[in-house]
C-alpha cells in the first residue's frame, strides 16, 4: 500500500489581498482565472501580473479543443508561477498548461503521462467549495476528438500550494454552491468506500462528509438559499478535505457514471453526479449491503439523527432539498443512450471503476442507469 502524504501546501487567508502580498503577485506571474474574477480582487492591487481569461476560450467543462487553444495562446509568453483562481474548469486547465512543454497539446500530455513534468510552480485558489481539486494531481478534460471525457493523472500535476480565502466564495450563486458542494459529498463517500483508501485518507473523508451534511442541515432547516452563506468558511474547508480522500483513494462509479452526462448533455459536474449518485448507493446496497457502507450508514445516521437503517434515504431527501434532482430523461436523455454510456464507462473510465466499493459489470452499469432514467 502507498504510504499517505500531503505534497501540497496548503495556507488560509482572509482575503486575496493579503495573499498576493505575501507571494510578492507581480509581473512574472500568469493569473488564469475568468474576468469578472480578475475585476473584483486583482485588478485594484495594480500588481502588474500577466493574466489569461478562461470565458474567452471556454465557457463550459474544458475540452481538448478549447486547452489546445490556451496553450496556443501562452506558448510565447514568458512568465513563472501560474496562479489560477476559480472552479473546477479552471484548475483543471491551470494543471494541464503546468505540465505542458512549449509545443504540446492534450493529445501529447495523454500519450505521455508516465513522463509528465511540471514546467511551472502552480498555486490554486478555488472558488468554489466542490471540487477539492487543488489538493489532487488529476484533471479532467472533455476529449471531443476521442468521444469520451478522461481524467489526467500525474503527480506533476499536483499543485505547489493551494491557498483557501473564504471571501472569494461570497459571490457564488446558489446553483453553482448547490452543485459544487454536492460534488464535494460525493468525493467524500466515494472516497470513503474506496477499497483502495486507508485509515488516514478516511479521517479526511469522513470528517467532509459530517460537515458537508450538517451545515446543509443547518441551511436548509433556516430556510435555504442564501442561509449557506454563513457556513461558506467550512464547506470550503469540507471540500478541501475530501479532495485529501479522494486524491489518496480515488472516486469512483459515481463520477463514472456522471462523466457522459457532462459530455454529451452538458450538465454540470456536480449536478450529473447527483443524478447518479442514489442509483449507484441502491445498487451497492442491493449486490452487497453488509461491508464499510454500514460505517457509512452510521457516520450519515449519527450526524443526522437518524436510525441507521434510514440514513441513505435522510442523505438524498437532504440533497434534495439542496438541489432538487430529477430523471435523466428530464436533461434530455434518451432511453437510447444508456446502453451505450454503460458499454462505454466500462471500457474507458477504469481509473475511476476501480475505487467502486464493490465491482461493477457493463450490465449492473446499465441497470444503474435505467435506475436514474
Amino acid at each position: 500500500m502507498k504510504g499517505f502524504s500531503i505534497k501540497t501546501e496548503i495556507e488560509e487567508f482572509d482575503t486575496f489581498e493579503q495573499f498576493a502580498k505575501y507571494i510578492k503577485l507581480g509581473a512574472d506571474d500568469l493569473v488564469l482565472c475568468g474576468e469578472h474574477t480578475y475585476n473584483d480582487y486583482v485588478l485594484s492591487l495594480n500588481t502588474g501580473v500577466q493574466t489569461l481569461f478562461r470565458e474567452k476560450y471556454s465557457k463550459g467543462e474544458p475540452t481538448d479543443g478549447d486547452v489546445d487553444a490556451i496553450l496556443d495562446a501562452l506558448r510565447d509568453k514568458k512568465y513563472d508561477r501560474i496562479i489560477a483562481i476559480g472552479g473546477g474548469t479552471v484548475i483543471d486547465i491551470a494543471k494541464v498548461v503546468a505540465v505542458a512543454g512549449h509545443d504540446d497539446k492534450v493529445d501529447d500530455l495523454y500519450d505521455n503521462v508516465e513522463n509528465l513534468k511540471k514546467v511551472h510552480p502552480l498555486i490554486i485558489i478555488p472558488t468554489t467549495c466542490g471540487t477539492g481539486s487543488e489538493v489532487t494531481n488529476i484533471s479532467v478534460i472533455n476529449r471531443v476528438s476521442k468521444g469520451v471525457k478522461m481524467g489526467l493523472a500525474s503527480d506533476a500535476m499536483l499543485p505547489d500550494k493551494a491557498v483557501l480565502i473564504t471571501d472569494l466564495l461570497s459571490s457564488l450563486p446558489y446553483k453553482i454552491f448547490a452543485t459544487s458542494s454536492i460534488d464535494a459529498m460525493v468525493h467524500s463517500v466515494e472516497s470513503f468506500l474506496s477499497p483502495n483508501g486507508c485509515s488516514i485518507s478516511r479521517v479526511f473523508s469522513t470528517e467532509a462528509l459530517k460537515i458537508i451534511i450538517t451545515c446543509w442541515d443547518k441551511a436548509v432547516s433556516e430556510g435555504g438559499g442564501d442561509a449557506w452563506n454563513k457556513y461558506a468558511k467550512d464547506f470550503l474547508k469540507a471540500s478541501n478535505f475530501a479532495g485529501l480522500g479522494f486524491g489518496y483513494a480515488g472516486c469512483a462509479a459515481v463520477h463514472a457514471c456522471a462523466y457522459p452526462l457532462g459530455s454529451v448533455y452538458h450538465i454540470p459536474h456536480g449536478q450529473s453526479n447527483q443524478l447518479m449518485f442514489a442509483s449507484v448507493m441502491k445498487k451497492y446496497k442491493e449486490l452487497q449491503p453488509q461491508g464499510r457502507i454500514n460505517d457509512l450508514e452510521e457516520v450519515i445516521a449519527k450526524t443526522l439523527n437518524v436510525s441507521q437503517d434510514k440514513a441513505l434515504e435522510a442523505l438524498y431527501e437532504l440533497m434534495d432539498n439542496v438541489l432538487k434532482s430529477e430523471p435523466l430523461k428530464e436533461f434530455g436523455v434518451k432511453e437510447s443512450d444508456l446502453p451505450v454510456f454503460a458499454k462505454d464507462v466500462a471500457a474507458t473510465q477504469l481509473r475511476l471503476l476501480k475505487n467502486n466499493y464493490i465491482p461493477l459489470s457493463e450490465e449492473q452499469l446499465l441497470e444503474i442507469y435505467k435506475a436514474a432514467f
